[in-house]
């Protein structure tokens, strides 16, 4: 069980990531500056929960440029011609398959939790690593496809998905890996955090974080090699 300060500093790092999604949120929804490519309205705020104010500063550096609204006001300011493995593309990769890995290792961690899932009498990580990860592909190759399919103009034909899970596929698998091994580390090393505690969401913040870093050299290659698509910036 973790002890009390750190139970009080996983609180306060939540309470950052949701403050750092929630002013995202209030400036896509309620500022109209709804990003060019609809996915990233999810992906820069459920980005935010994990990475806290350093993707609050990677939004209103960059990505809030990338609006429909400023982009209608500066069509000139496009940066077609930026590499395709350049710092911010990689990054942005790397963000919307995070996204997808964020929402399916949620709704893993809490259907474990909820059904009590256990692998004969124990439950450690078994049950949580078998739920997480295919939901975290699904979300991931999703997050992918409207990516791909607007690029196209093929949304809602299922010609991108086979794409999809061709360029997203090994990227979940490092994000996960990254995510993975910093929960093995912390539940047989560290300390045993229940899942409905703060101090359980406050090391999946940091595994999702290493996760980011574990796929971003992935996402480069993916890119570099005409495996993933690059996403129109500003």
């Amino acid at each position: 069980m973790a002890p009390s300060w750190f139970e009080l500093l996983a609180w306060v790092a939540l309470g950052l990531g949701f403050a750092s999604a929630l002013v995202i949120v209030a400036d896509i929804v309620v500022l109209g500056n709804r990003q060019h490519m609809a996915i990233m309205d999810l992906a820069f705020p459920l980005t935010a929960l994990y990475m806290g104010p350093i993707a609050l500063w990677a939004y209103f550096a960059r990505g809030r440029r990338m609006s429909r609204k400023r982009m209608h006001m500066h069509p000139s300011g496009m940066h077609d011609g930026e590499p395709r493995d350049s710092l911010w593309q990689v990054s942005l990769s790397d963000s919307h398959c995070g996204a997808g890995c964020v929402l399916g290792d949620i709704a893993g961690e809490w259907i474990v939790w909820a059904t009590a899932w256990m692998i004969g009498s124990t439950a450690e990580l078994g049950p949580e690593y078998i739920l997480d990860l295919p939901l975290a592909w699904i979300f991931g190759i999703l997050f992918q496809y409207f990516v791909i399919a607007p690029l196209r103009g093929q949304v809602g034909q299922l010609a991108p998905l086979g794409d999809a899970i061709n360029s997203d596929t090994l990227s979940v698998l490092s994000f996960e890996v990254g995510l993975f091994g910093w929960m093995a580390l912390a539940q047989y090393v560290i300390w045993k955090a229940p899942i409905d505690s703060s101090s359980h969401w406050f090391l999946m913040q940091i595994g999702m974080m290493l996760g980011f870093v574990t796929s971003w050299p992935v996402n480069r290659w993916l890119l570099r090699h005409g495996i993933k698509e690059p996403m129109p910036t500003f």
